[in-house]
């Protein structure tokens, strides 16, 4: 169970590419980003990423008209079919090709993906079990180049396709007499857009250089006839024929004068032009509410328009990015806009009648080298090569505040033990220290000669800052107080690669290239008392929460493991083989030669100081036991071959006589390309290049709470937990304990042994049905009798049951009763329960501020009231005459959260 983690979340990265859908409510935006899905709750406040991965980055997301069911189709062509209410994939398919788009019908009966020039119309998998859940129905021909958008009709009869070739076609779902297909055409781009009107065949289109037309169609679409069941039979026998005639009946010949009597004919009614004010600019994304019929169009300089249709009327333009908008979404309600910029990595939700924002996110536009954990777990700080700073809230995992200070990459973060302090390092010279309750940069901390900075270190107590420079090989120290440099630390001959201070002494550890380990006493002087030799440059280094043992990754890929105060080494791993690195396509050597090269580049110790995190420029982290020095579990971090060296061996379909193939730009013309070079051509960046960035771990940190690490990876930040769901992990388990004799022992008002025994089976369920049958009156006698071994599992378990149980005063009180009646025995056992303490901390503390936010709101309230009353010389009802007002209580007055003292049996009545 300690070793139980899996994948629970992905921060740091909000959008890459594919198209945003709205959930069936309108309240959560479905945002792929990279080979994952993220779900954002808009309501909730609250994001959460899907526990599956496609083996590329995803291209079209379908969802369901239910909600229930998501087709996710990656740019190889590969599909999965996920429930969105169990989170889990139920099929795979592979569709043999690149899908641009994927489109459910509205009765939920079929769906329709777009391939190369054609478009595919499947049997949508129903709710009963299937052999094969993707079964095609029917093929449509028509356009000559690419396909790229889908809309369907009101009552699933039809559905139109935009195609690169500057058309636009309308297929019958069935077959229909009247209706086989429809060409349109009137453009002179390729098509972005297509959308019907509601309850009807009118059709909208839109075009890449800003041209909507607007097609009447002459016929209702009551008025389709299906084929007679002869010409079911001729169909079929045109079909064994060859597929020469019946790619001829798709649309590949324009059919004769005298076959299109009795035929649905549509003639355009209007031609607009978004650029006719001079904003010469290519439209890239478009949405239409039907409802509503409200238009959402959005340009390649980052701006948006809505216009009412069918009048074209503009009832706004606002500029959202300065890159251009991906993917547009409008929810059921037509209230809320998602606009997806994949260039900034840029997530907005816009609620376009209060021209307000509900959701505003970007990622870090580049990597993430560093993070740090907040000493209550409770918020994740990132920093980035993009010079910015984030600070992200691990409940919600919304990025709440961004600092933008630094003029470089930043290469170092961390949080003083208050919780509130963040110390930056960057490469631009300077040490910045950051409030989180007014958020701005109080402290600057630089060098007396311009310097850059590869890391920074705080002590305990937050009052010394140190770091280390790249160029001059010197380590800085600061005080945080008044902001001035104390002294400067010289004696290392390489650049500083790690800095670490000793949580229970004033020791500092340096890492240097100069295959050294420092130890710096703050105490006497900053005096080097140790110096640890090495066989190889030192890359990372880190203490053990006791500070009793000292970890350091080398280049020889090694970890060692030293005692600080004898300066004697304990230990060392060969991780060598453990760091499976791949080949990139450009590389000459093999998978196997290029990990000769590769080491460990961050080390951090689990919150109870037994294992070993490690990773590097691979897509493996590894997790080491510190004492056995053997490896206790490895996690791959990715599985996306869009990202470079995910291979051990290369494709040998790519390598030519001429060279490989890898070399060359193959989407040159897609969206967002590489331009091809014409004559006289002056638009477009020449220098622009597709590349695919390597997989690599840059930074790795547990939790103070012991219950999830993070890593900030080329994919964003992963957050791993310790799995909730695993439904049998027992504890001292014999014959005699069953779920029968706990509930046996419930009814005889046996708690202590109910609540042993439920503790021995471990089911989460059992254990809440056990403490929960305590009367309030009775917690404290029954905390007591729970014997020291038991009392840390129980500490656990509330600290979880804070985040989903409605049941806080009640908890509480257990909390309050099992600390004081067993706060001195764990005092001698601090070391291993401090993860649990601290993840109680974190839960309360969240509880705290809710409740502390509602009850000033509600006294802010009240206050207002009485002076609204007493202004207008209205007397409170309640009050009898000639009574005095009472005074008001005074701000954090425990009086004013008076809770009722009741147990979740005792009533359905609120308890908070």
């Amino acid at each position: 169970m300690k070793f139980a983690y899996r994948f629970s979340n992905l921060l740091g990265t909000v959008y890459r590419c594919g198209n945003l859908n709205f959930t069936c409510d309108g309240n959560s935006v479905i945002s792929p980003v990279g080979n994952r899905v993220t779900v954002f709750d808009l309501k909730n406040n609250k994001s959460d990423t899907l526990p599956l991965a496609t083996r590329f980055n995803i291209k079209c997301v379908g969802l369901s008209p239910d909600g229930r069911l998501a087709i996710i189709v990656d740019e190889g062509g590969d599909a999965l079919l996920a429930s969105l209410t169990c989170r889990a994939v139920l099929h795979r398919f592979h569709f043999k090709g690149a899908v641009h788009s994927v489109s459910f019908s509205p009765d939920g009966r079929k769906f329709v993906v777009t391939k190369g020039n054609l478009a595919q119309m499947y049997h949508a998998p129903g709710r009963k079990r299937e052999f094969n859940a993707f079964v095609l129905d029917k093929t449509y021909f028509g356009p000559y180049d690419e396909t790229t958008c889908i809309d369907w009709t009101d009552d699933s009869r039809c559905f139109a396709v935009g195609s690169k070739d500057m058309s636009t076609w309308v297929f019958g779902a069935e077959r229909w007499d009247n209706l086989i297909y429809y060409a349109l055409g009137g453009h002179k781009d390729a098509i972005v857009g297509c959308f019907f009107e509601s309850s009807s065949l009118d059709l909208y289109t839109l075009s890449q250089d800003g041209a909507l037309c607007v097609w009447q169609c002459d016929t209702p679409p009551e008025g389709l006839r299906l084929k007679a069941p002869a010409g079911w039979k001729a169909d079929l026998l045109q079909r064994e024929d060859g597929a020469e005639r019946e790619t001829t009946v798709h649309g590949k010949a324009v059919p004769a004068a005298e076959e299109q009597q009795g035929k649905v004919t549509y003639s355009r009614a209007a031609k607009h032009f978004f650029n006719a004010g001079g904003d010469l600019t290519r439209l890239t994304a478009a949405a239409y509410h039907k409802a509503a019929r409200l238009l959402v169009t959005g340009f390649a300089s980052g701006i948006f328009h809505l216009h009412e249709l069918p009048e074209f009327n503009l009832i706004h333009s606002l500029s959202v990015s300065d890159q251009r908008v991906s993917s547009i979404a409008i929810n059921g309600s037509g209230d809320w806009i998602a606009f997806g910029c994949s260039g900034l990595g840029q997530l907005l939700v816009w609620e376009w009648q209060s021209e307000s924002y509900v959701l505003k996110q970007q990622g870090h536009f580049n990597s993430m080298v560093s993070l740090a954990y907040s000493p209550d777990g409770q918020y994740i700080v990132t920093g980035g090569d993009d010079s910015k700073v984030k600070v992200w809230n691990t409940l919600s995992g919304f990025c709440f505040i961004t600092f933008t200070e630094h003029s470089s990459g930043v290469t170092g973060v961390t949080f003083t033990t208050t919780g509130y302090v963040i110390v930056t390092s960057s490469m631009d010279g300077t040490v910045r220290a950051f409030d989180l309750h007014r958020y701005r940069n109080f402290r600057t901390f630089t060098s007396p000669r311009p310097t850059q900075f590869s890391c920074v270190a705080v002590n305990s107590s937050g009052d010394i800052v140190s770091a280390g420079a790249q160029d001059s090989f010197e380590i800085f120290i600061w005080s945080m107080q008044t902001g001035r440099l104390l002294d400067v630390l010289s004696g290392h001959e390489g650049p500083i690669s790690g800095l670490c201070f000793n949580p229970m002494k004033s020791v500092l550890a340096s890492s240097s290239w100069d295959r050294t380990v420092r130890l710096w006493d703050m105490a006497d002087s900053w005096r080097t008392t140790e110096t640890l030799a090495l066989t190889s440059d030192a890359l990372a280094v880190t203490f053990r929460p006791d500070g009793a043992e000292l970890a350091v990754a080398t280049l020889n890929s090694q970890i060692t493991f030293w005692d600080p105060e004898n300066a004697v080494q304990t230990g060392s791993i060969e991780g060598r083989h453990d760091l499976k690195t791949g080949r990139k396509e450009l590389d000459k050597i093999t998978a196997k030669h290029s990990a000769k090269g590769k080491a460990f580049t961050t080390l951090c110790y689990s919150a109870d100081g037994q294992s070993v995190l490690a990773g590097g420029a691979s897509a493996f982290v590894c997790i080491y036991h510190a004492k056995e020095q053997i490896l206790r579990k490895k996690f791959e971090i990715s599985c996306n071959h869009s990202l470079g060296a995910m291979e051990e061996f290369l494709n040998r379909r790519k390598m030519t006589e001429f060279g490989n193939l890898a070399l060359i730009d193959q989407d040159a013309m897609e969206e967002g390309g590489v331009p091809i070079p014409l004559p006289g051509v002056k638009k477009g960046d020449m220098s622009s290049r597709h590349f695919k960035p390597e997989i690599r771990v840059t930074s790795l940190r547990f939790s103070p709470t012991g219950r999830c690490w993070a890593a900030t990876t080329t994919e964003g930040l992963l957050i791993y937990s310790l799995d909730t769901r695993m439904l049998f992990d027992p504890f001292e388990l014999d014959t005699s304990v069953t779920p029968a004799q706990i509930r046996a022992a419930l009814c005889q008002r046996d708690f202590t042994r109910a609540i042993l025994m439920a503790f021995r089976l471990n089911e989460r369920k059992l254990l809440q049905e056990a403490l929960e049958s305590v009367p309030w009156d009775e917690i404290e006698v029954i905390s007591s009798s729970l014997p020291d071994l038991y009392v840390e599992k129980a500490l656990e378990f509330l600290a979880s049951s804070f985040e989903e149980s409605r049941h806080l005063e009640f908890y509480l009180i257990w909390t309050q009763k099992l600390l004081m009646a067993h706060g001195q025995k764990l005092k001698s056992r601090v070391g291993t329960l401090l993860p649990a303490v601290q993840f109680l901390q974190k839960s309360i503390q969240r509880h705290w501020d809710d409740v502390s936010k509602l009850c000033d709101w509600n006294r802010y309230n009240l206050q207002y009231a009485l002076a609204v009353s007493k202004q207008r010389g209205l007397k409170r009802p309640s009050e009898p005459p000639g009574s005095e007002p009472e005074a008001d209580a005074p701000e954090g007055d425990d009086n004013s959260l008076h809770l009722l003292r009741r147990g979740p049996g005792d009533g359905d009545g609120p308890l908070a």
